[in-house]
């Protein structure tokens, strides 16, 4: 079986595959202060809970967009498995063609996200990851990366609102149905929530101008802990797929193995 990391800004994401087939996905919060005995021993109960013993896991690949997380991890994974880790970045195969400025900076969680995509939706594709930052992806035609545009998440952003205002109050994501709120929870709610809504269809929409296809035709896909709450709050018609950066992890793995 293969163990898959994708280590982000606010959560890490633990996976394992048995060949093609998702055994598991598990979600712990990312902080770059737990050492590698700490990740072994996360680790070690995620797979106690699963009722999976560590013997079965054969290989192990690993995307991280916080550096100082990503050595404690490799050496976990390697005193609890006993193997080494493959990890997202130069020199690794993934049959990804990146059309930007320096394609080497393009974060691990993109390119798998992207790899992914193409191995299992048709082009031309958006991805939409709603994490910390809500990233927007664009593969072309032929399944190439010709760029992205990076906002603030939802959690950034009523955080924000919270830190830098005196009266304004820490609320949650719950749903909410108006656009007009009638009090101030909820119309910090409609403004984060609604709002993000509104950018996603207008980023789609001019996407699709700038690569060149007609409007809907390109596929949209929506990815990240965030996913499932923004699409009562979109209008244009997308897909929902948590598990794609695990996914692509799984699909660059088999390419290099």
């Amino acid at each position: 079986m293969l163990l898959t990391v994708d280590a982000g800004n606010t959560n890490t994401v633990f996976a394992v595959f048995d060949g093609e087939k998702l055994v598991f996905e598990s979600r712990v919060n990312t902080d770059t202060a737990r050492m590698k005995d700490q990740y072994a021993v996360t680790l070690m109960d995620i797979f106690k809970l699963r009722n999976l013993p560590t013997s079965s896991i054969t290989g192990a690949i690993i995307s991280s967009v916080v550096p100082p997380t990503t050595a404690q991890i490799k050496a976990a994974i390697h005193d609890l498995f006993g193997i080494g880790s493959l990890l997202i970045g130069p020199g690794l195969k993934t049959g990804l063609n990146i059309k930007i400025d320096d394609p080497s900076c393009l974060g691990g969680d993109l390119v798998c996200g992207s790899v992914a995509a193409k191995e299992f939706y048709k082009m031309p594709c958006i991805i939409i990851d709603m994490g910390t930052i809500i990233k927007v992806q664009a593969l072309d035609k032929t399944g190439a990366f010709v760029g992205c545009t990076l906002s603030p998440g939802m959690g950034i952003s009523f955080e924000a609102m919270d830190r830098e205002t005196a009266a304004l109050p820490l609320v949650g994501v719950d749903k909410v149905e108006r656009v007009i709120g009638t009090n101030s929870p909820d119309s910090i709610r409609s403004g984060v929530l609604h709002g993000i809504g509104c950018m996603l269809d207008g980023l789609v929409e001019r996407f699709e101008e700038e690569l060149g296809v007609q409007k809907e035709q390109c596929t949209v896909v929506v990815t990240g802990g965030n996913a499932p709450q923004i699409k009562p709050y979109c209008r244009r018609d997308f897909e929902v797929n948590p598990h794609l950066v695990s996914q692509g992890l799984r699909v660059v793995y088999e390419k290099n193995r």
